[in-house]
């Protein structure tokens, strides 16, 4: 219990939902040792009846938090070690704060300046207990991509090391992790920046090898609401879209009965989707096809209520547009770039309003087609979570 104690006092979120127990100076650039662990992420091990793998879940080597210290302050940063993580609290003048654990990437808060002078959580996390006493982490904002060829090769970034830190408290500052595979051909970056009103997360590919590279995932986020039942999401009117089941990454919230009240499919995990195109017989046109044939319709309600339990993929969405959850009387605006689909979550208003499932899931990702990387090419994508309140 003290170990979860200190997990939800360093994580500084009060939006961090206790689960049930369950079985300015010049920037620097100085990599950590040991060298960055990238080993592939196991999708089998991603499903779960009611409780996804946290931080806990996967081994990570040992982080030095004085070294960290020691490096890489000075910039508004400062590094807390929990267990065999470490929690870098990014801290502008003006209030704004996001948290961002080591080695995982996974940003667990993003508190906001408000128009009434305070700030607001705008993420949704929770904690609960696991096997052992380990805390098991979920929400927040978490990046999921895996990485495939023709022959054979798949690899996912999954322990990330500290690379560079960039800013100030008085402007900006940005956490630059890095990620390499074991032969050395792919290199992922992945880029957290807190604006005074914005909250960025930017994953850079860098394909070093001599075949092409294909990528499905996303960069997933929760956010905080009173209730499904408030929520509107504005903008999305006349956007492609057809319904799927809830896809499982390592940090999902997903409600365990999602879907039984109308028979929807059972839900499926990452590694499910990515064999369903990681073979030589489905090409990007196979797969294009396909996705035609499931296609479902065309969004007519530019201001969504999001009352109802729903998971849906939109192909032609804008590339900003606006939740708002009328019980907290704010609202945040969602951007994307590099990737072309949004993917978006409700667990219902049948839930209890300010408890564990009073979220609303939105992805920017490539979930029904893969995003192409050529030899010797660079390919970036972003979210941003743009706080139009203060």
């Amino acid at each position: 219990m003290f170990e979860m104690a200190a997990i939800n006092t360093c994580l500084l979120s009060p939006n961090i939902i206790s689960g049930s127990p369950i079985s300015r100076s010049p920037s620097k650039s100085i990599s950590i040792f040991p060298p960055p662990l990238c080993s592939p992420l196991h999708y089998s091990s991603l499903t779960r009846n009611i409780t996804l793998p946290g931080v806990a879940s996967i081994s990570y080597p040992h982080i030095n938090t004085e070294y960290l210290e020691s490096e890489f302050s000075g910039h508004g940063v400062t590094f807390t070690g929990v267990n065999d993580s470490c929690v870098v609290r990014m801290a502008l003048e003006n209030g704004s704060i996001a948290n961002l654990m080591l080695p995982s990437g996974l940003i667990t808060s993003y508190k906001a300046q408000m128009w009434h002078g305070g700030t607001m959580e705008l993420l949704h996390t929770t904690v609960s207990e696991g096997q052992n006493g380990l805390a098991i982490i979920e929400g927040g904002v978490s990046l999921t991509c895996n990485c495939e060829n023709d022959e054979g090769f798949s690899w996912s970034p999954s322990s990330w090391a500290l690379h560079q830190v960039k800013g100030d408290p008085q402007g900006y500052i940005q956490v630059e992790l890095i990620c390499t595979s074991s032969d050395g051909n792919i290199e992922a970056k992945y880029m957290v920046t807190l604006q005074q009103d914005l909250l960025t997360s930017e994953i850079k590919i860098f394909n070093l090898g001599m075949a092409s590279l294909r990528m499905m995932g996303s960069v997933l986020s929760h956010l905080t609401v009173s209730t499904p039942e408030a929520s509107y999401a504005v903008g999305l009117q006349g956007s492609d879209f057809f319904s799927n089941p809830p896809f499982l990454a390592n940090f999902s919230i997903i409600p365990p009965a999602f879907g039984k009240m109308k028979n929807q499919p059972s839900k499926r995990s990452f590694g499910e989707i990515f064999s369903s195109w990681g073979t030589k017989n489905q090409s990007p046109e196979k797969i294009a096809r396909d996705t035609e044939k499931e296609l479902e319709g065309e969004e007519t309600d530019n201001y969504k209520h999001l009352t109802d339990e729903m998971s849906k993929i939109y192909k032609s969405a804008p590339r900003n547009f606006t939740l708002i959850d009328r019980g907290r009387r704010n609202s945040v605006v969602v951007g994307r770039d590099g990737f072309k689909e949004v993917y978006l979550l409700s667990p219902g208003s049948r839930h209890e309003s300010y408890g564990r499932y009073s979220y609303i899931c939105v992805g920017q990702a490539a979930l029904l087609q893969p995003i192409i990387i050529e030899s010797q090419r660079e390919w970036r994508g972003k979210q941003s979570l743009h706080n139009p309140n203060m």
